[in-house]
């Protein structure tokens, strides 16, 4: 297990940076792990946010590299949908360098898929919320790099499984990006914009005006980018949970004005 810690902590050094802060933390961090792991394989590494938080940035970018590769090169369309996520992500320099490293390793010969995805859900432990969170970033870079044809279909499909993510709800997700990414900024509200406000909630149009509260408070609680950062979403991608509840409200806000819901 020992040999676990050192690669974890190796991990959070290229994630913090180069230097001997980083150098230490990642030292620092890599022998709790070794402490913490015991003989259990689903909760090693689980509880500190920062080993969280480093398995979490440098898996993003490897499965990310290796679901681009998958039919054996990476497209000019796939390299700038990665590029597009850092971007987004707001990376600085070195965390550039590093995502950059981490998507090359994806996409080497022999990369381990599976026991990285596997290791990142025994991270992560019962933090099912990250885990939805990873999985929207590699279904929204894929959409963007290849619309999901090819491999890249199947391969999301066994990261998901191995994630604990069911394959309806990551239907439910690929639906809901799919509805957003056909949005006009300043259309008119319409059925189509309704139907996307109560996909966000999670809630059946059908639902009671209660129901309806209950799924809005749920899903703020479930994406409020503090908590999300405390339990070990990289600060980084801090900004995808502040634009995801932002997307929160203003579905709830369609939903009760066309319920004249007070």
């Amino acid at each position: 297990m020992q040999w676990k810690g050192k690669v974890i902590g190796g991990l959070l050094g290229a994630v913090v940076g180069a230097g001997p802060i980083g150098a230490l933390l990642g030292v620092l961090l890599g022998h709790q792990y070794d402490r913490n792991a015991g003989d259990d394989e689903d909760t090693a590494g689980e509880g500190d946010p920062r080993i969280v938080s480093a398995v979490f940035f440098r898996s993003t970018f490897a499965v990310m590299g290796c679901i681009a590769k998958a039919d054996g090169r990476v497209s000019e369309r796939e390299i700038s949908a990665a590029r597009g996520v850092m971007q987004h992500l707001r990376l600085s320099a070195e965390q550039v360098q590093a995502a950059i490293r981490f998507f090359s390793e994806g996409k080497a010969p022999g990369f381990g898929l599976e026991r990285t995805v596997r290791e990142l859900r025994a991270v992560c432990g019962r933090r099912q919320d990250l885990l939805r969170y990873f999985i929207e970033i590699q279904l929204s870079a894929a959409l963007d790099g290849s619309d999901l044809q090819g491999p890249a279909r199947p391969i999301l499909q066994n990261v998901a499984r191995w994630l604990g993510i069911s394959g309806f709800e990551l239907a439910h997700l690929e639906a809901l990006l799919r509805l957003q990414r056909g949005q006009r900024p300043g259309a008119a509200q319409s059925r189509d914009t309704l139907g996307e406000a109560y996909e966000v909630l999670q809630v059946a149009a059908t639902a009671t005006d209660a129901e309806v509260v209950k799924a809005y408070r749920r899903q703020m609680s479930r994406n409020h980018p503090d908590k999300l950062v405390a339990n070990g979403l990289p600060e980084s991608m801090q900004e995808l949970a502040k634009q995801k509840t932002q997307r929160i409200r203003e579905a709830y806000e369609t939903i009760r004005a066309q319920r004249n819901m007070t």
